[in-house]
């Protein structure tokens, strides 16, 4: 039976080098761009993507592989799923993981229908992380073995069944050996630098996106202590995220920090260092990767920030998709709207949204 699958095509040496091992491999492949937001005018030094050189780069290397490619303008869904998170998770005083949630409403979601509406079984995707079955048919979740490159971190959403239907073709390589491939095969992106900036946001500048996208103003309002004295002005709470330190323009005895953003009365609660540390929070919308909620707490690592050390904690869940964690010691600047992470060695266990 013929074996078929539809790639994600960046424009990047990743994906491209994904689709051309995934050809190699014989399947009968379909290399496509997702149009998702319109960035024609990013800034020259922006390290982003989405970009129509971007869409000319991915047709590029899938005219020079062989196979057929197709931009799927996926401008509606990204701005429903994605870029409207953001804006509310901002809004409500929290710092969103806007890559996570491309991975979990567009790659794996939309694109996955997108597949089968075009007769494609697998999506291929260019993610540094390694799928695995066991004996029971299970799928597992691995990390990547280039700890400098692992991104399973932000595929902590994906479910048994897309796991199912899914190929990380460069899950066990390092990414010198990519570039090299690349090279060999006189791709045009072999040394294009990775895009780190969030795509709808190419500058950087989240709060003149905010404030460009909703049509609002986020007013300046006072700095504040736990014991409620004014030490300070800030310039409007989507400047700011929990643990911040610099650029807050305030002069005191000690260093301060970001500890807590108050919405309903627009202030912005600075404390030590040592305020930021906290035991236990709940994270919501978690997904167990192996679609099983454990029947009571189970002890695992847990990170909260990607690339961030792993730490020892006990997690307990509190329903289908929410869990307790709690940390063996206090740990820093969790902050509301990123991931929490939970790994048992290599496997990755599950994640979900911080909610503090």
């Amino acid at each position: 039976m013929e074996k078929t699958a539809l790639i994600a095509m960046s424009g990047g040496v990743d994906s491209s080098v994904a689709a051309l091992l995934t050809h190699e491999a014989g399947y009968r492949c379909l290399g496509c761009n997702m149009r998702l937001v319109q960035n024609e005018e990013a800034p020259a030094d922006a390290r982003t993507c989405c970009s129509l050189e971007d869409a000319e780069d991915a047709r590029s290397v899938a005219r020079r592989i062989g196979i057929p490619f197709q931009v799927f303008n996926f401008t509606a869904d990204f701005d429903e799923a994605v870029v409207r998170r953001f804006v509310s998770c901002y809004e409500n005083g929290g710092t969103p993981n806007p890559c996570l949630d491309c991975n979990r409403y567009l790659k794996f979601d939309r694109l996955m229908r997108r597949a089968d509406e075009l007769g494609y079984e697998y999506v291929v995707t260019g993610h540094y992380a390694v799928i695995d079955r066991d004996a029971r048919g299970k799928y597992h979740l691995k990390k990547a073995p280039d700890p400098t490159k692992d991104q399973s971190y932000f595929l902590c959403c994906l479910t048994q069944a897309q796991l199912a239907r899914t190929l990380f073709p460069l899950g066990g390589m390092q990414k010198a050996e990519v570039r090299e491939i690349a090279g060999a095969h006189g791709f045009l992106n072999a040394k294009k630098r990775d895009s780190q900036d969030i795509c709808f946001v190419p500058d950087g500048d989240y709060a003149t996106f905010l404030r460009r996208y909703t049509g609002k103003d986020y007013p300046a309002g006072d700095f504040i202590l736990a014991d409620g004295r004014v030490v300070g002005r800030h310039r409007g709470i989507v400047h700011y995220t929990i643990g911040q330190r610099r650029g807050l323009g305030v002069a005191w005895s000690e260093p301060l920090y970001v500890v807590k953003k108050n919405l309903a009365d627009n202030t912005i609660t600075l404390g030590r260092e040592e305020d930021l540390y906290v035991r236990e929070f709940d994270a919501v919308d978690f997904n167990w990767v192996s679609g099983e909620v454990p029947a009571g707490p189970i002890r695992c690592m847990a990170v909260t920030r990607y690339h961030q050390k792993e730490t020892p904690a006990t997690v307990t869940p509190t329903g289908e998709r929410t869990v307790r964690i709690a940390f063996d010691e206090p740990h820093r600047a969790v902050t509301a709207g990123q991931a929490a992470v939970l790994y048992d060695g290599d496997d990755l266990l599950g994640g979900g949204t911080i909610a503090i």
